[in-house]
C-alpha cells in the first residue's frame, strides 16, 4: 500500500483530472476474495447435482426455504413462518415478502412451487420428499401449502439441505425445466452474491448483489442474516494441493479447500496461513452399482469385496495424522444422536484375503473385470481408493481401475453400464434420509424391497425413539446388502490467509463467504 506522504506526492505530480481519476479508482476499487478449489464443478445447477464443488459456489448465491443453524436444526429462512396441521398432513408456509431475485423480481409463491416441482421431479434429493407429497400449491401471493400423503418426519430437513437441494429460482427460469443442468447465467437466486461470469480454466466469478434482503437476526450456521462484505468472489480451479498451499502462503489466494493431512502439522505452525478444521467428518464411500453389471443383485460378492479390506491402512495413508481420521463404519460418528452399532459386526477391522477369495468363489465370481472409477480431483478419494484397490487385488479380484477428473466421473456414473464401483465422499447430514445412498435416483440405485420397507417406516414417523430403532435396522441392512462401503471418517481442513475476518473457528459442513471480509 502507498503511504500517505508518497500518495500525496504522486497525486501532486499528476494533472487535476488524472489525479481525480486515480483517487476515484482507489476509493471505489472492487475487492475480490479468491478461493482455490480442487477442480471446476460439472455445472452450477445445485438442484441437479450433489457435487460438493457446485455446493461451495452456489451456497453464496442460491437459497432455500429453510436453512440449518449451528445446532443442525432446520429453521425458516426464505420462509417467514409455518404451520403444520394436527394430523401432520398439511404444512402452510408463509414466505418473506421482502426477498428479491438477482433479476430484480420479488420472490412469489409461484416461484417456490415451480422450483420445488422441478426439484421433486428431477433433483438429486427431490424424489425422496415428493414421493410423500400429494400436492404443492400457491395458495396466496406469499403462501405455499404442502399436502402430504402421510406423516413425513424429515420434510424440513430436506427443504433446508442445499447440496442437491431445492434452491429457489424465478418461475421464468425454472418452470417446466427437465433434468438438463441450467446454463451458468440461468442460476438466478436470492443470495448475497449473484452469478457474474465463468471463464473456463480461469475462474467462476460471483458479484455482490446490492439489493439483497437479509434474514433478520445474526448469522447462525447457514441460517440467520447474511451479508456480502466483498465485491466479488472468484472460485479458481487449482487441482494441485501444493499449488493451493503456496498460493495462500504467497497471497495469490485468500482461501484454499481440502489440504492434505501430511501438511497439517507444518501449516499449523506457519504464520502466513491459518487452518480451519471441518467440525463434521467427511466419509469416503465406495458405491456399488445395484442397477447393472457384476454386482446387480449379488450382495454376497459385495460382502466378499468388503472382507478383503483393511480400512485403517487406507485412512492413515490418505488422511495423515490420527486426529484427522477414524476407521469406523457407522454412518454417524460416536457422540452424534444418530450413532448406532447396527451391522458393525460386519465391518472389517482387518482384511482377510483368503476369506474374501473363498466368499467370492461362493458368490459365483470367476475373475471377471470389476470396473472401479476413481478421481484425481480429490486426494482423499484418490489415496483411499488406491489402497483399497490394492487390497482387493491382493484377494484375487480383477480390478479395472479407471482414473478420471471429477466432472468426467460424475457424467459416467450416471450410466448404469459404464461402471461397477466408484468412490466419492459424503459430508455430514442432519437426518439419515439425506444420505445419497438412500436416494433411489442417485448413482448406485439401491432399491431393494427390504430397503424400501424400512425406509418407508423411517420417514413415516415423527417419534424420535422409533426413528432411531429403524435407522439402526437400515444401517444393519446396508451391511448385509452393501450398497456402499464406508472405510471411516475423515476430518478435513482448509486454509486461509490471516487477512480474512468472519470465518468460523470450525466449519459446519462447507465454507460460506458471506460475512467474510478482507482486512
Amino acid at each position: 500500500m502507498i503511504g500517505t506522504t508518497r500518495w500525496g506526492r504522486a497525486v501532486r505530480n499528476l494533472s487535476a483530472a488524472t489525479a481525480l481519476a486515480v483517487i476515484s479508482g482507489a476509493a471505489f476499487a472492487q475487492e475480490t476474495l479468491k478461493v482455490a478449489i480442487t477442480d471446476e464443478p460439472p455445472h452450477l445447477d445445485t438442484q441437479m447435482t450433489t457435487a460438493t464443488l457446485t455446493t461451495i459456489v452456489n451456497l453464496n448465491m442460491m437459497e432455500t426455504l429453510y436453512a440449518f443453524n449451528e445446532a443442525g436444526e432446520a429453521v425458516p429462512f426464505l420462509v417467514a413462518s409455518d404451520e403444520l396441521s394436527e394430523d401432520g398432513l398439511t404444512a402452510v408456509l408463509t414466505l418473506r415478502d421482502d426477498v428479491k431475485f438477482h433479476n430484480g423480481d420479488t420472490m412469489s409463491a409461484q416461484d417456490v412451487v415451480d422450483s420445488l416441482d422441478r426439484w421433486g421431479a428431477h433433483g438429486g434429493r427431490g424424489k425422496l420428499l415428493y414421493d410423500m407429497i400429494e400436492s404443492v400449491e400457491a395458495t396466496g401471493d406469499a403462501e405455499v401449502t404442502i399436502t402430504f400423503k402421510g406423516v413425513f418426519g424429515p420434510w424440513k430437513n430436506l427443504l433446508a439441505f442445499v447440496n442437491g437441494g431445492p434452491a429457489i429460482y424465478p418461475s421464468e427460469i425454472i418452470k417446466d425445466r427437465g433434468p438438463e443442468p441450467l446454463a451458468p447465467e440461468e442460476n438466478i437466486g436470492t443470495g448475497p452474491f449473484k452469478f457474474g461470469e465463468w471463464r473456463p480454466n480461469r475462474y467462476i466469478e460471483l458479484t455482490k448483489f446490492e439489493e439483497y434482503a437479509p434474514h433478520d437476526g445474526p448469522a447462525d450456521g447457514y441460517a440467520g442474516g447474511h451479508e456480502a462484505l466483498v465485491d466479488k468472489l472468484q472460485f479458481i480451479a487449482v487441482p494441485d494441493v501444493g499449488t493451493r498451499v503456496s498460493g495462500v502462503q504467497a497471497g495469490d489466494y485468500d482461501y484454499a479447500e481440502r489440504i492434505t493431512g501430511d501438511l497439517y502439522a507444518e501449516l499449523n505452525d506457519d504464520p502466513s496461513v491459518e487452518t480451519i478444521r471441518h467440525g463434521a467428518p467427511t466419509m469416503p464411500l465406495l458405491f456399488f452399482n445395484s442397477a447393472g453389471g457384476i454386482f446387480k443383485e449379488n450382495f454376497a460378492l459385495r460382502r466378499a469385496i468388503m472382507a478383503a479390506l483393511t480400512p485403517s491402512e487406507a485412512m492413515a495413508i490418505a488422511a495423515g495424522p490420527e486426529d484427522l481420521w477414524d476407521a469406523q463404519g457407522a454412518f454417524y460418528p460416536k457422540g452424534n444422536r444418530w450413532y448406532t452399532e447396527g451391522g458393525l459386526d460386519s465391518f472389517p477391522q482387518q482384511g482377510d484375503p483368503d476369506k474374501a477369495r473363498q466368499m467370492a468363489e461362493e458368490a459365483g465370481y470367476k475373475g471377471e473385470p470389476i470396473r472401479f472409477m476413481l478421481t484425481t480431483s480429490y486426494p482423499i478419494m484418490y489415496d483411499t481408493g488406491n489402497v483399497l484397490v490394492q487390497q482387493m487385488k491382493d484377494a484375487g479380484f480383477n480390478i479395472d481401475l479407471q482414473i478420471y477428473d471429477w466432472p468426467t466421473l460424475v457424467n459416467r456414473r450416471a450410466e448404469t453400464d459404464l461402471w461397477d464401483i466408484f468412490e466419492t465422499t459424503h459430508g455430514a447430514v442432519p437426518d439419515p434420509s439425506l444420505f445419497t445412498f438412500l436416494n433411489d435416483n442417485y448413482p448406485g440405485w439401491w432399491t431393494s424391497p427390504e430397503k424400501k420397507e424400512l425406509e418407508a417406516k423411517f420417514v413415516g414417523t415423527t417419534d424420535a425413539d422409533e426413528r432411531m430403532a429403524l435407522w439402526t435396522d437400515l444401517q444393519a441392512l446396508a451391511y448385509e446388502q452393501v450398497p456402499v462401503f464406508k472405510p471411516g471418517d475423515v476430518y478435513l481442513y482448509d486454509i486461509h490467509g490471516p487477512n480474512l475476518e468472519g470465518l468460523p473457528e470450525q466449519l459446519l459442513i462447507w465454507p460460506a463467504f458471506y460475512g467474510v471480509a478482507k482486512n
